[in-house]
């Protein structure tokens, strides 16, 4: 002890002088106890998990995995040591060699340009210290050191410093920080990303990858070239590391694209445990797939930008005035660029050149990105002198770019409409994907959750249930013609409610009315049912009454009603009748894997309670089977299954476009509108808007599940009809039915055999 303190000393004395040296005598009993550091409980962040144990999220004060020196790639020991330490295994705790070198540095140059902190000087103050620059604090550094290196081995130091240490947004450790800029585990680091972390602890905050992408990379390669000069690494893998394109994640979730799913578990966590939930190490396993969530984030994203491409480009979002020499002009582009992060797949970017070939522009990485005539195309209305300088798309001009399935770049824009998806489990409730818009970053509303929307004729299925109970069938025959209900009938202004399509088609058979869609069909059954006897239906279902008035309008989906919520009711169809309660927090654990909550879901064939009859939804699920095969969803059929069932729905003016449709193993809800209620367009209907994203999300969600169909339950029946009439025929087509409509048990029942047309009003 006694020839450690005279060396700690002797770096005093040639430090701060005499008065140091005494100083460091005097401290040494009264330095702080180093059980912090042997028994080492950082706070731990709420973690949240998918169902197949891939991070969505974190939350708390601090990121931070806690990772053992064994699990540390050697790649990442040896570039820590080169970038902050190379002398680590050979010093005591204090580089004496490190000090001259560096009072001679900054002796010379005359400022700071060098300094002498040890790993475990750094680690001494952040424990113990604060980040004050006064001579006793680096002082108490220096024999706190000393005392760190005489109780614990290279290793544990090594340990808490890579779990410890500060890497820029909110992540402590380099296990953190790995997730945060790269999206990955410490194993799967690059040579080249362990460069650019251990680059990072000299300065965190404004040298991130994320912050300062030129900055980050700066310092990445002189830690390469220090990793090389001490033969860590070969020629070929620097030059490799070198060259190679880092990719910068600025999500923090290992999970592309649920931060919808995070805040909903965060605000979960919260309101069961607290502020404790931040800083107790909580892993929360939900019910998410992430190649369900990958692919239903990425189907909303593209139908928005489609919707919004097939509206025109509203031109540049703002210009820059940019200087004429080529150095200038890109620190400009780089500040202004500099903390507009990439935003639902899109990067923002200043155009640099354009040509009557091409278009060129510079994103915020200092990449210049050239745009072909697909480019041209888009901006074809803000090219030319005629054009007013404000909206001209120019030098200057800072624009958004997609990313193509080719690998280039396309002009696009920051999309106004919004969109929601969710899928479930029908057997149990448990939520497979849940994407609450477009950028959750952009725009925190959960559309899923919070967005009462009108459903439009997408409720038009629970309609149609409730009427089979009222003796409705597959065949009945209704009148597809127009009405007209006055004042006195509505309670306030005469209604002339027409078809989608502004046909009347006569006499059509239920089957063939839900197919098309029919408005007058549909508002014909509810009046014929009532539209108190509906709104109590459709209750089961998990609707609300109260937002569900029993209102001839109810037929065509003028409530309001959630995705989430139609997402459960159309599980009940295809399950068999079930109510299952969509659910996602599957098991909550604590830092030492004590379960503190496990759901309890109800599973159908357990302890799920029926609420309509299995024949009922089996009918149901036969008819909107039809809507895909023949009706207003045939670009399902896309799909190449026979398994789908579903319905779209349009609401007024085009405001709403929504499909729910599913398998019996699977459900799946999108809606697109505006946040603030206008219409999507007069050719933007469900069918046109909402089915591709249901479409594109199902291509991935069904892929390699084989076809599954309902059994046929107890009860039903089938009968040859008259296509025309839906009578009964001798040949015809066949029709499913509830066993006692049948000929065969009207007969046995001594009754005439009816026409199978309900007199309607």
């Amino acid at each position: 002890m006694a020839v450690g303190l005279l060396l700690v000393a002797l770096t005093l004395v040639l430090s701060g002088g005499m008065l140091g040296a005494f100083a460091a005598f005097m401290t040494y009993p009264k330095l702080p106890s180093l059980e912090v550091l042997t028994d080492y409980r950082p706070k731990l962040p709420l973690r949240i998990v998918s169902d197949d144990g891939k991070v969505i999220g974190e939350f708390g004060e601090e990121r931070r995995s806690v990772v053992r020196f064994k699990d540390v790639p050697r790649s990442l020991v040896d570039a820590i040591l080169a970038a902050e330490d190379e002398r680590f295994y050979q010093h005591g705790g204090i580089d004496y060699a490190g000090v001259l070198r560096a009072m001679l540095v900054n002796f010379v140059s005359g400022e700071t340009r060098q300094g002498a902190s040890t790993i475990t000087m750094q680690v001494a103050k952040n424990f113990f210290l604060s980040s004050e620059r006064t001579l006793t604090r680096k002082f108490n550094e220096a024999l706190l050191s000393y005392k760190i290196e005489s109780n614990l081995s290279k290793d544990q130091i090594l340990e808490l410093y890579i779990n410890q240490i500060y890497l820029g947004q909110r992540s402590y450790g380099f296990a953190a920080a790995a997730r945060t800029y790269f999206g990955k585990d410490l194993k799967q680091l690059s040579i080249a990303e362990t460069a650019m972390l251990a680059g990072l602890p000299k300065a965190p905050s404004t040298g991130n990858p994320i912050t300062n992408p030129r900055r980050a990379r700066a310092r990445m390669q002189y830690v390469l070239e220090r990793m090389h000069s001490l033969k860590k690494i070969s020629t070929a893998q620097y030059e490799q590391a070198r060259d190679e394109n880092v990719a910068v994640r600025a999500s923090r979730n290992s999970v592309d694209n649920a931060d919808f799913v995070a805040e909903m578990v965060r605000r979960d966590m919260v309101e069961r445990f607290g502020d404790a939930a931040y800083i107790s190490g909580i892993t929360v396993y939900t019910t998410i797939d992430s190649r369900h969530q990958a692919a239903a984030q990425a189907a909303l994203r593209k139908g928005v930008l489609d919707y919004e491409a097939r509206h025109g480009w509203r031109g540049p979002a703002k210009w820059l005035n940019l200087p004429e020499v080529p150095d200038l002009a890109d620190k400009a582009i780089d500040e202004a660029l500099q903390d507009q992060l990439p935003i639902g797949g899109l990067q923002a970017a200043v155009v640099v050149t354009v040509t009557p070939k091409e278009i060129r522009a510079r994103t915020r990485l200092g990449e210049v990105l050239t745009l072909g005539a697909d480019s041209l195309t888009v901006a074809k209305a803000f090219l030319g002198e005629k054009v007013p300088a404000a909206k001209r798309l120019q030098r200057g001009s800072e624009v958004w770019l997609r990313p193509t399935d080719a690998g280039g770049w396309v002009l696009s824009q920051l999309p106004e409409a919004e969109a929601a998806l969710v899928s479930v489990d029908p057997h149990d409730g448990a939520i497979r994907s849940l994407a609450g818009g477009f950028d959750a970053g952009r725009n925190q509303f959960n559309h899923v959750t919070q967005a009462w929307r009108q459903p439009g004729s997408s409720f038009k299925p629970f309609i149609y249930s409730a009427a089979l109970e009222k003796g409705y069938n597959p065949a009945t025959i209704v009148e597809d013609a127009p009405l007209h209900f006055d004042a006195s009938v509505t309670g306030s202004e005469a209604w002339n409610p027409q078809n989608y399509d502004g046909n009347f088609d006569g006499p059509l058979r239920l089957r063939v009315a839900l197919a098309k869609s029919k408005n007058m069909v549909a508002i014909r059954v509810l009046q014929a049912i009532t539209p108190l006897y509906a709104q109590q239906w459709i209750t089961r279902f998990g609707f609300d009454a109260q937002r569900n008035p029993a209102y001839l309008s109810l037929a065509l989906g003028s409530g309001a009603v959630t995705p989430l919520q139609m997402v459960g009711g159309y599980a009940i169809l295809a399950n068999g009748g079930h109510r299952v309660a969509p659910y996602l927090v599957k098991k909550v654990i604590d830092s030492k894997g004590r379960l503190l909550a496990i759901a309890k879901p109800k599973v159908v064939g357990v302890d799920a309670e029926p609420v309509i009859e299995p024949r009922n939804a089996w009918l149901m699920t036969s008819l909107l089977r039809d809507v895909v095969r023949m009706g207003t969803a045939t670009r399902a059929m896309s799909l190449g299954r026979a398994d789908l069932a579903g319905k779209t729905g349009t609401t007024n003016d085009n405001v709403d476009a929504w499909f729910a449709g599913y398998t019996p193993g699977l459900v799946a809800v999108s809606w697109i509108g505006f946040d603030q209620p206008k219409s999507l367009g007069s050719k933007e209907t469900g069918g046109a808007a909402a089915l591709p994203i249901w479409i594109d999300y199902m291509k991935t969600a069904l892929q390699g599940v084989p076809e599954q169909f309902m059994p046929e339950p107890e009860g039903i029946a089938q009968a040859i009809i008259d296509p025309a009439s839906g009578r009964f025929a001798a040949s015809g087509l066949i029709e499913y039915f509830y066993e006692e409509q049948t000929p065969a048990a009207q007969a046995a029942a001594q009754e005439p055999n009816p026409a199978t047309t309900v007199e309607t009003p």
